[in-house]
């Protein structure tokens, strides 16, 4: 009898470990990444990247499609990847036809198709894909009757120029879709030509629905979802899911530290004058770690004004900005922009650091006032320099507002919490 009960009980647990196996089987998906680049250009490219790493690691198969580039990692299915044109280094012909690719990339749309007969995932998730790869992927999975979902990393859908941008300052014009203002104002890199190509993008994804065939688009910030819905995306498709990191790879320093940082790019929408500004007369120490157009109006601002309390560290990476953020007493981000979800805001959380930064966009929804940082208006640098100043001066109130950070990053901002909630989405997705 004892041995009938105990072969019984070994069967079951057989039978339970092969049933657990194959449901884990039947879960595990096999997901199209599209973005692009293929690299590490920036903080879309980091949200891409680690989304990516993350579902591999849980044993999902991970297929990615992107452009040709120098920089690009290796991957096998970098065949499938078409060559990108150097827009300002072939004729007017071919510049005519490189335009209509930005507007719908045919050559795209032929390489996706291959890569989508071939492997046949489950889902298409998208990333940065307009200028590029174009709405033309999303065509080919639509004709194949495979889902889509697209991360949304910028205003794009609502702005032509992407940034609601017009010379400097903040504009909406086009954000219930009169995008012809984006031509007119010059609103893209100050040029008409290539405003006109964006306007034309607009206009032609809006009115052939080319945004009709995606499920879902993931919104790191309310602000974003918000301008989104206004621009006649419908609310129902939208998906709050925040920007995340995995805080086991990040040993945070609550501490003082010996400096202010600013990381990101020295451009005029990112405040970099208004941060200048504040530091003129301030005692306290500040580095500036990045590079951009105004990097040399930045540095002969700071020699004119005698600054040698600012530092310029230049592009950092690795080793090095791991240093400049757990030796920092704060961050600052000081932009003027409709920032959406800044990855430096939670670099620095996980580090322990709190945030100074301005109260625009989604840059409220991660920094709480007095809590996890502190805001000010946009542009104020007598605003910032104030706060700085104050701060600065209060070590126990960096240091308890840099414990307060790193815990959002253990709960809000957790890999593991943005991993479920996206598996989630694709389930409902694939499910319909």
């Amino acid at each position: 009898m004892m041995c009938t009960k105990t072969c019984l009980d070994h069967t079951l647990s057989k039978i339970s470990i092969l049933l657990i196996s194959h449901l884990q089987k039947i879960a595990m998906k096999k997901i199209l990444f599209a973005n692009n680049y293929y690299y590490l250009r920036g903080g879309s490219e980091r949200v891409f990247f680690d989304e990516l790493n993350w579902l591999s690691s849980l044993g999902h198969e991970i297929v990615p499609f992107s452009r040709s580039h120098a920089n690009n990692l290796t991957t096998p299915y970098d065949t499938f990847f078409s060559l990108g044109l150097n827009f300002n280094s072939i004729g007017l012909l071919r510049k005519t036809s490189a335009a209509l690719n930005i507007v719908y990339s045919r050559i795209n749309r032929r390489s996706f198709t291959i890569l989508l007969n071939q492997e046949n995932p489950d889902i298409v998730h998208g990333h940065n894909i307009y200028g590029g790869l174009s709405y033309s992927i999303v065509d080919a999975a639509r004709k194949r009757n495979i889902p889509f979902v697209l991360t949304l990393h910028d205003l794009k859908l609502a702005c032509p120029s992407y940034l609601m941008l017009n010379r400097g300052k903040i504009c909406e014009k086009c954000g219930t879709g009169s995008f012809w203002h984006c031509a007119v104002e010059h609103c893209h890199k100050e040029s008409f030509s290539a405003s006109l190509v964006n306007t034309v993008e607009a206009y032609f994804n809006k009115a052939l629905g080319k945004y009709d065939w995606i499920s879902r688009f993931f919104c790191p910030s309310r602000f974003l979802m918000n301008k989104i819905a206004s621009s006649g995306i419908p609310f129902e498709k939208l998906v709050y899911l925040p920007n995340a990191l995995d805080p086991k790879a990040y040993n945070p320093i609550i501490s003082k530290g010996g400096y202010a940082l600013f990381a990101g790019r020295l451009s005029r929408e990112k405040g970099i004058l208004t941060l200048l500004q504040a530091f003129k007369n301030l005692n306290v120490p500040l580095r500036i770690a990045g590079t951009g157009p105004m990097e040399e109006d930045c540095k002969a601002f700071a020699t004119s004004n005698g600054m040698s309390h600012v530092s310029f560290e230049g592009y950092c990476q690795g080793q090095q900005l791991r240093e400049l953020f757990q030796h920092s007493a704060f961050l600052i981000i000081p932009s003027e922009c409709y920032e959406n979800a800044p990855m430096s805001i939670l670099e620095a959380f996980a580090y322990g650091k709190p945030v100074i930064g301005s109260q625009l966009g989604g840059i409220p929804e991660q920094v709480y006032h007095h809590e996890t940082g502190l805001l000010f208006e946009a542009g104020s640098s007598e605003a910032l320099a104030g706060l700085v100043s104050n701060l600065w001066d209060k070590p126990s109130n960096i240091e308890s507002m840099g414990r307060a950070a790193r815990r959002r990053i253990e709960t809000d901002f957790c890999s593991d919490r943005h991993v479920e909630r996206l598996l989630a989405t694709y389930d409902e997705v694939i499910k319909r």
